[in-house]
């Protein structure tokens, strides 16, 4: 139960992390999406490289081993995978970063809400992970009060489906990799995505920003929100379920909606309010039993 606490406890961070990555991404709001895109893949690309080779050199060398010594049809399913997974991860960082930026931190404070179900559904169906009937009562609630939150935009809603779908079958993919090193999979999954982007870059490229207000957010989002909360919720899903990390993003739309009634002043109704509250119920329903097995194991 020990582990079991330690996973969990990185799930719970990396949400954290992200709840608040509304505010570097709106101080770059002058910048194109794109742009900001294309400099914190490079930038995290760097970030993680270093990270690995500083401190990490004997797990990619037991990654390079155990892919080497893989036969070659699953050498073939973790290429794919690998792709797959930079596919969905890339077009998920750029719809949230576009969505932030200029459709409303709302719509990206929805997609973490709706993530979770869609997580937690496919984890059912396509990895045939159990959801017991309180689970399932859990995902009832959780969807009631996504309903009331939904009650607005039209396009608010539908920005928030496609950022939470991408990242949901993101989570999903992960969690079949259970063989190889997180941070080398990102990092590998970070350099595909920099090889996709840069014929798209040198098209678009229309000279190399200079500020150092501008680099000094895309270091903070590269290192901060990015390779950091990745790499612990990919740590995470070694030994918890994807379902139950999926439940457990519903606390970034929390927090990212207070950072928006608090921070940046956007009004939240009453039955807002409600739902928020509904949701958080929730998230401590659908794993309640992990949280009583913890705190039973913390008296012991």
């Amino acid at each position: 139960m020990k582990s079991k606490s330690r996973y969990l406890l990185a799930a719970f961070l990396s949400v954290a992390i992200w709840g608040f990555f509304s505010i570097p991404l709106r101080n770059l709001k002058a910048y194109p999406s794109e742009e900001i895109l294309y400099y914190r893949t490079f930038t995290s690309l760097i970030v993680i490289w270093i990270a690995i080779l500083l401190f990490r050199r004997k797990y990619l060398k037991q990654d390079i081993q155990y892919f080497k010594s893989a036969l070659p049809k699953q050498r073939k399913i973790i290429v794919w995978q690998i792709i797959g997974a930079t596919v969905l991860l890339t077009l998920n960082w750029y719809t949230f970063i576009y969505a932030i930026n200029n459709v409303s931190i709302k719509s990206g404070a929805f997609a973490y809400m709706v993530c979770p179900l869609i997580t937690a559904f496919g984890g059912f169906i396509i990895l045939k992970e159990e959801l017991s009937r309180i689970k399932l009562i859990s995902l009832g609630i959780a969807l009631l009060s996504i309903i009331m939150l939904a009650t607005g935009s039209f396009i608010e809603v539908l920005w928030s489906v496609i950022i939470a779908a991408l990242y949901a079958f993101y989570l999903i993919i992960q969690r079949k990799m259970q063989h190889l090193d997180k941070l080398n999979v990102l990092a590998c999954q970070i350099t595909l995505a920099v090889v996709l982007m840069l014929p798209f870059y040198i098209y678009h490229h229309q000279g190399f920003p200079t500020g150092g207000w501008f680099w000094g957010h895309i270091i903070v989002i590269a290192a901060l929100f990015t390779v950091i909360p990745l790499f612990l919720s990919l740590y995470a899903l070694i030994g918890i379920p994807s379902s139950t990390l999926g439940v457990i993003i519903y606390l970034n739309p929390i927090i990212a909606f207070t950072v928006a009634v608090l921070y940046f002043d956007e009004h939240i109704s009453f039955h807002q309010l409600l739902a928020y509250l509904l949701l958080l119920f929730a998230v401590f329903l659908f794993n309640w039993n992990l949280i009583k097995d913890i705190f039973t194991f913390n008296r012991k």
